[in-house]
């Protein structure tokens, strides 16, 4: 385990997120270009939308409440208490489940990380290199890689943790088999996978990819059952809720719902509605527990959500939550927090109070490079043995090779309350 003891990572124009400021337009923000380029990727991660677009105008304000910088107490809400830097590159991915982190990079090494100490206890490898995404379930963890397909690990509780791989999605005979029948179910990606989903209840799979497609895998046996064309532009995340309910983000600016219908069985999920992103492209989703509210991060550093309907259950646009200066590329919700990881190298942390607006509470300084990653799960348990109910612990993981632990408080009540916002021209 080393500590971070590094330069800030090169610059790089190509990566740039946003325009240039210009005066006839107060809501563009100014270019930031130290974040690093994906170039010496030997199959490249997800990438950052190409033509980030500006906010646009509101028909209301966001629905947030900003975090008081003036208040010498805002600090004390969040505090990084542990950050580890390994040779892996690039952290491009992490999950967390039953005491675990699982964290994925460019290399071909996922890590296994024993809470609450963050010791690490284990190690996944394969052939393949770039790990862009990791699912994990009660017993096995699913990990997709940049060659288009989906490794899977069993795990075991039998005194120590063990991992023991189990399969491979897609199965290389089937593929061939299929390949030559001249069907394209069991084929695998054609573009790299960009996010998982898992419906372990109904034995089912999702994978998205930037090939624009969305597949069905049975756990059972890893075949793929359906293949659903999604979008126009590349899927960049997937977020599945407890009722069965897809949703899809895409880089064309829009989040798509789809439903499964058990009565079809050649193409069973069909679309019901198309969500408008406000003319950014979507690149990442988050649902809360229930799956009332829906949350999407976009290119232009904002956080939009929808509002599940009493009566239709559709989804209702709700509002946007304002404070990132890049693109919004990774979230996660435990609870009542949602936390957001960006590519201005800062993490935010809100609480979604009762009355349904958001109070920023904490963010989250200390990489150095784009927050690519992030989970959270409630509470806080100290290697001492504390418990915090009233808090909740959050794992980022960033293109500078670090991955930090962060213990955030619950402290609403402190928040400063605007009743403007600067971002904003409201008529």
């Amino acid at each position: 385990m080393a500590t971070l003891d590094s330069s800030n990572s090169p610059t790089s124009p190509s990566f740039t997120l946003r325009v240039p400021q210009q005066k006839t337009n107060p809501f563009l923000r100014s270019i930031s270009t130290k974040e690093p380029s994906f170039s010496h990727f030997p199959s490249p991660p997800p990438r950052l939308a190409s033509q980030p677009s500006s906010p646009a105008r509101l028909p209301f304000p966001p629905s947030s409440k900003p975090l008081d910088n003036n208040n010498p107490d805002a600090a004390a809400l969040s505090r990084c208490v542990s950050s580890v830097l390994k040779k892996d590159g690039q952290i491009l991915s992490v999950a967390a489940s039953n005491g675990l982190v699982y964290t994925g990079s460019e290399s071909n090494v996922v890590r296994v990380w024993k809470l609450p100490e963050f010791t690490e206890c284990g190690l996944l490898k394969t052939k393949a290199g770039v790990v862009v995404a990791i699912e994990v379930s009660n017993d096995k963890v699913y990990v997709a890689y940049a060659d288009c397909k989906i490794r899977v690990w069993r795990r075991s509780w039998e005194g120590v943790t063990r991992h023991v791989r189990v399969g491979t999605i897609p199965r290389a005979g089937s593929y061939v088999r299929n390949y030559i029948a001249g069907k394209d179910k069991m084929m695998k990606h054609m573009g790299p996978i960009s996010s998982l989903a898992l419906n372990a209840s109904d034995d089912i799979l999702y994978s998205a990819s930037l090939d624009k497609t969305v597949k069905v895998w049975r756990i059972s046996d890893y075949k793929c059952i359906e293949t659903i064309q999604a979008h126009s532009e590349p899927i960049n995340a997937i977020a599945l809720s407890d009722d069965g309910v897809l949703y899809t983000a895409s880089d064309d600016a829009t989040v798509r719902v789809w439903r499964r219908n058990f009565c079809t069985s050649n193409r069973p999920h069909s679309l019901t509605i198309t969500l408008p992103a406000k003319s950014s492209p979507v690149r990442t989703l988050a649902l809360t527990a229930d799956g009332g509210v829906l949350y999407g991060g976009c290119t232009d550093g904002y956080i939009h959500y929808w509002l599940k309907g009493w009566f239709s259950a559709q989804p209702q646009y709700g509002g946007s939550l304002p404070g990132h200066t890049h693109a919004v590329m990774c979230l996660a919700t435990v609870g009542s927090f949602v936390v957001s990881g960006s590519a201005d190298s800062t993490g935010r942390v809100w609480v979604r109070e009762q009355d349904g607006q958001h109070c920023c509470v904490a963010v989250l300084q200390g990489h150095r490079g784009p927050i690519r990653c992030v989970a959270a799960f409630p509470g806080w348990v100290s290697a001492a043995g504390e418990e915090a109910e009233d808090g909740c612990t959050v794992c980022t993981g960033s293109l500078d090779g670090v991955l930090k632990v962060w213990r955030v408080v619950n402290n609403v009540g402190r928040c400063l309350v605007q009743k403007t916002c600067a971002y904003f021209d409201l008529d």
